[in-house]
């Protein structure tokens, strides 16, 4: 059975509470350099773990600066207020945006994540 995503981070409890406000899903566990967010599924976890040696990603990849190795995507209704929400919550826009039904924004750590509104 899959349990969940762990990310890396400088500063776990403050990206899982990110991640909470963002998603409103509660952060049911908290220890120091581990914090645990619980979506709506059962049995499905979102994990922050310290990370003392944390390097930003670089999005998009630049060569030779260290990359992006996951990324999330959260289904949204309406792309503005969803990108204002993020940013209200401490998330910048990302430079580039290649699609004009998504925005790719980037968390308080650098991990892109994208805000996708379906297209009609």
């Amino acid at each position: 059975m899959w349990w969940g995503a762990a990310m890396e981070s400088p500063d776990p409890a403050a990206t899982a509470a990110f991640y909470s406000r963002l998603l409103d899903w509660p952060v049911i566990h908290e220890e120091p350099g581990t914090s645990v967010v619980k979506p709506p599924q059962e049995s499905v976890f979102m994990v922050f773990q310290l990370a003392e040696d944390y390097v930003r990603p670089v999005w998009p990849p630049v060569a030779g600066q260290q990359r992006t190795m996951m990324h999330l995507d959260v289904q949204v209704d309406d792309l503005d207020a969803a990108v204002a929400d993020a940013a209200g919550l401490g998330a910048e826009l990302a430079e580039i945006q290649p699609r004009a039904n998504v925005r790719v924004m980037l968390d308080l750590d650098g991990h892109p994540f994208c805000l996708c509104r379906e297209t009609d």
